[in-house]
């Protein structure tokens, strides 16, 4: 028999022992610096994103100093935090197709350097819609598609 294939949905609420705080390896010391590292929950990193509001944006990079600080870690994992966002957007867009209303905003998490994620659901172009629709300006480089100044539209990622 077939195993049944998860729903994105199913991928964000499966924690797999996260979040926890483990040292940075010896390999990764050079990128990473000394210390630990946060690797986040998915639904961890599901939260952070659903306080950007309307706009507003965020970053892969703002949510992995967010989980640093959230465990009072030196880091937070790039490869995790980047994988979960993926995942909470595509589970974002899958609520959105069942008729829920209130997803995570996933289109205002920009990768590192204010770039718009063309893996993302819709890709680029719904991106730039729905970024478009909040009243971000956003401008093509070469191939490649920013938010204009998002370092002015950063969110704070936390409740206080």
């Amino acid at each position: 028999m077939a195993k049944r294939k998860k729903t994105w949905r199913e991928k964000l609420l499966d924690d797999k022992d996260l979040p926890k705080v483990v040292p940075i390896t010896e390999r990764l010391r050079a990128r990473w610096g000394e210390g630990t590292v946060a690797i986040p929950a998915p639904r961890e990193v599901d939260a952070l994103m659903r306080l950007v509001a309307p706009g507003r944006v965020t970053t892969v990079n703002e949510l992995r100093e967010r989980v640093a600080e959230l465990h009072g870690a030196s880091v937070g994992c790039p490869i995790t935090t980047g994988i979960f966002a993926w995942i909470a957007a595509h589970a974002a867009e899958e609520a959105s197709a069942e008729g829920e209303t209130e997803i995570t905003p996933y289109w205002r998490t920009l990768k590192a350097d204010g770039e718009l994620n063309p893996k993302y659901p819709g890709g680029v172009e719904r991106l730039r819609e729905q970024l478009e629709a909040e009243g971000q300006q956003v401008v093509q480089k070469g191939a490649r598609w920013f938010v204009a100044g998002y370092k002015d539209r950063l969110a704070p990622l936390s409740a206080d």
